[in-house]
C-alpha cells in the first residue's frame, strides 16, 4: 500500500481493490481540520474523495474508524444525504468515500429550513429500531450529568499545558485565567444546584435506549447546500452513540457557522423531538451553558501542542493565522456567556 506523500498512487491502491475505474487527478479539497482530503477524478469521469486521517500516539481516536462505522450504519439504513463509504485501508489510515458537490453556508446565511433538515437528519438515523449498540461510544460520549461536567473539567484543565511558542499565547493564557476558568467554577456549581433541582439526577445513568446515534461534531460546517438548497452532512470522524443532550448542546455551540441566539430554545425543540422528546429537552436546556465553556476550549485547542500538531497536519493556513482566528471566535463566545 502507498503512504501517504504519493495521495494519488494511493487513491490507485483503494480503487483497484473495489474495481473502480483507475484514478487519473486530483485536487487537494480545503477545510478538514482533522484530516487532508481530495477529489479524485477517476477515468470513468466520475469523482469520488480520498480521506487520509490524522493520527497520533497521543491522541487515541480512530478516525477512521468512527467516520466509516457511522457511514455504514447509516448508509446500510437508506439514509442517502451522507457521503457513500466506498473502500478503506486501516494501515494506511485512508479512506476511498462518495464525492458530494455543494457549497458550506455562510455565516448569517442560515435560514430555518436548515435547521428543519438537520432534525430530519437525526430523525432519520435514529429511526426506529435504533441499533446504538452496534456503534462505539462518540468522541467524549457521556451517560450522566456528572460525566458532562467531568468532561469539561478535564478540558479546562488541559488548558494548563499551553504551548509557550503559539502565536498569541500570552493572550490566550489571559483570556483562560481571567475569564475561562472563573466561568467555569460558576457554570459548574449552577449545573450541579440546577440538576438537583429538577430532579434530573447528577449520576444516573442513561440506559442504552434513552442513547442515540450521534454524528457528534453536528453542524452546519459538516454540511453541504446544493443548488435547491438541500443538505448533505459530511466529517464524521468523532460519530458513535452517545446522550442525544449533548448532540443537541454541540450542535448549539459550534462557532464557525453559528445559530441565530435567537433560535436557541425552537432548535433544542426541534432535535429532541427528533429523537425521544421532554427528557431530552430538559438535559439539554440545563447543559447547554456547560457545552458553550466545552467548546471554547475545543477553540483554543490551536494553542495546545497536540492540537496545533493535527492542524498542521490538515490545514493550508499558517499557525498564526488559525491563532488569530480561534482568538476572535474565544472572544466571541466569551462575550455571548456573558450576555444575561
Amino acid at each position: 500500500m502507498s503512504g501517504p506523500n504519493d495521495p494519488l498512487a494511493l487513491a490507485r491502491d483503494l480503487a483497484a481493490r473495489t474495481g473502480l475505474a483507475e484514478p487519473a487527478h486530483l485536487e487537494r479539497l480545503t477545510g478538514g481540520r482533522n484530516n487532508q482530503a481530495f477529489r479524485v477524478t477517476l477515468e470513468d469521469a466520475t469523482d469520488v474523495v480520498l480521506k487520509l486521517y490524522h493520527h497520533d500516539p497521543r491522541d487515541t481516536r480512530d478516525r477512521l474508524r468512527a467516520e466509516w462505522n457511522f457511514l455504514t450504519y447509516v448508509w446500510e439504513r437508506g439514509v442517502r444525504n451522507v457521503p457513500q463509504p466506498i473502500v478503506k485501508d486501516d494501515a494506511s489510515h485512508a479512506a476511498l468515500i462518495g464525492f458530494v458537490a455543494g457549497e458550506k453556508r455562510k455565516p448569517g446565511t442560515l435560514i430555518e429550513n436548515d435547521v428543519a433538515q438537520a432534525a430530519d437528519f437525526i430523525a432519520a438515523i435514529n429511526t426506529t429500531p435504533r441499533d446504538v449498540m452496534a456503534l462505539n461510544p462518540g468522541s467524549e460520549a457521556c451517560v450522566s450529568i456528572e460525566q458532562h461536567i467531568e468532561t469539561v473539567t478535564r478540558r479546562v484543565a488541559r488548558l494548563d499545558q499551553l504551548d509557550p511558542t503559539a502565536p498569541h499565547a500570552s493572550a490566550a493564557q489571559a483570556m483562560i485565567d481571567n475569564e475561562v476558568q472563573p466561568a467555569w467554577i460558576d457554570i459548574k456549581s449552577k449545573a450541579f444546584i440546577g440538576a438537583n433541582l429538577a430532579g434530573v439526577g447528577v449520576h444516573r445513568q442513561l440506559d442504552p435506549t434513552e442513547m442515540c446515534v450521534s454524528p457528534s461534531d453536528f453542524g452546519f460546517h459538516n454540511a453541504l447546500a446544493d443548488k435547491d438548497g438541500a443538505l448533505t452532512f459530511i466529517d464524521f470522524e468523532y460519530a458513535g452513540r452517545d446522550d442525544p443532550a449533548k448532540l443537541i448542546c454541540d450542535f448549539l455551540c459550534t462557532p464557525e457557522i453559528p445559530l441565530p441566539g435567537d433560535w436557541t430554545e425552537q432548535t433544542i425543540i426541534k432535535l429532541a423531538r427528533a429523537i425521544d422528546g421532554d427528557s431530552v429537552r430538559e438535559r439539554a436546556r440545563l447543559l447547554l451553558p456547560v457545552y458553550r465553556i466545552k467548546w471554547i476550549c475545543i477553540m483554543l485547542n490551536e494553542f495546545l501542542p497536540i492540537g496545533g500538531a493535527r492542524r498542521d497536519f490538515a490545514e493550508r493556513e499558517t499557525r498564526e493565522q488559525r491563532c488569530t482566528a480561534q482568538l476572535e471566535k474565544v472572544r466571541h463566545a466569551l462575550d455571548q456567556l456573558n450576555t444575561p
